[in-house]
């Protein structure tokens, strides 16, 4: 059976997002689905992982409201990272048992993917020791957070192409102090790609790294995440 690849072309907000994931992770663990990736935009949004601290966080709660953006505490591991349109963010709910059940493994597969994509834009990147993601000389490029349930994953990988990296400024981000963030434009300026170029090439580098054969559906109306889950259920 083909996996499926959902995208969408609109950002999503983080909580509507998050509800399609989990709805998705229970038919994932009851087998009712095969094994499914979502690349979407967020609004802006600031996340904590497992690890992140509130003293990451540079600015009140009155603040992140007056500048748009929400601020969740999210069941994934990492730290603290920042989401907003300009971001691919990659979800793959997928079933690692068998061979496949190696977290560290799985973090190197996702961290190749970014890698890899880098490269088909021209683009050095690299992995750094001790800590996830992958990083160009001008900063970190990817950020990855995932959890796993019985063996399915869920969150997973951000990839900055072209966002605002100001809302960085508001956080410490993957709490690395003094290390800074970079976008495939901080790189490339003017020559660099448009979002549906690179979306393409992280879903053919997740396809080829992880080995699934992917089917691709195009964007669902996600204001209503049960119904989106439905159509999904049916395809």
């Amino acid at each position: 059976m083909k996996s499926w690849a959902v995208q969408f072309d609109e950002p999503v907000p983080y909580q509507t997002g998050l509800d399609l994931q989990h709805r998705l992770l229970a038919a994932r663990q009851a087998d009712q689905i095969p094994d499914t990736v979502l690349i979407l935009q967020h609004t802006p949004t600031v996340t904590l992982g497992n690890r992140g601290r509130d003293n990451y966080l540079l600015k009140t709660p009155e603040e992140y409201k007056a500048l748009g953006i929400e601020v969740f505490h999210a069941e994934r591991g990492g730290d603290v990272t920042y989401h907003a349109p300009g971001q691919w963010v990659l979800y793959p709910i997928i079933y690692l048992g068998g061979s496949e059940a190696d977290s560290h493994g799985y973090l190197w597969n996702l961290e190749g993917v970014a890698l890899r994509t880098l490269a088909d834009f021209g683009i050095q990147g690299f992995r750094r020791e001790g800590k996830n993601g992958a990083w160009t000389e001008q900063g970190k490029v990817a950020a990855i957070g995932f959890r796993l349930k019985r063996w399915v994953s869920f969150h997973g990988m951000s990839f900055n192409v072209c966002l605002d990296l100001s809302g960085f400024q508001t956080i410490v981000p993957c709490g690395l102090v003094g290390q800074p963030v970079a976008s495939m434009k901080t790189v490339l300026g003017d020559a660099c790609p448009t979002m549906d170029a690179v979306r393409d090439r992280l879903l053919a580098n997740f396809s080829k790294v992880c080995m699934r054969d992917l089917e691709i559906f195009q964007t669902l109306d996600l204001s209503d995440s049960e119904s989106a889950f439905g159509i999904l259920r049916k395809k």
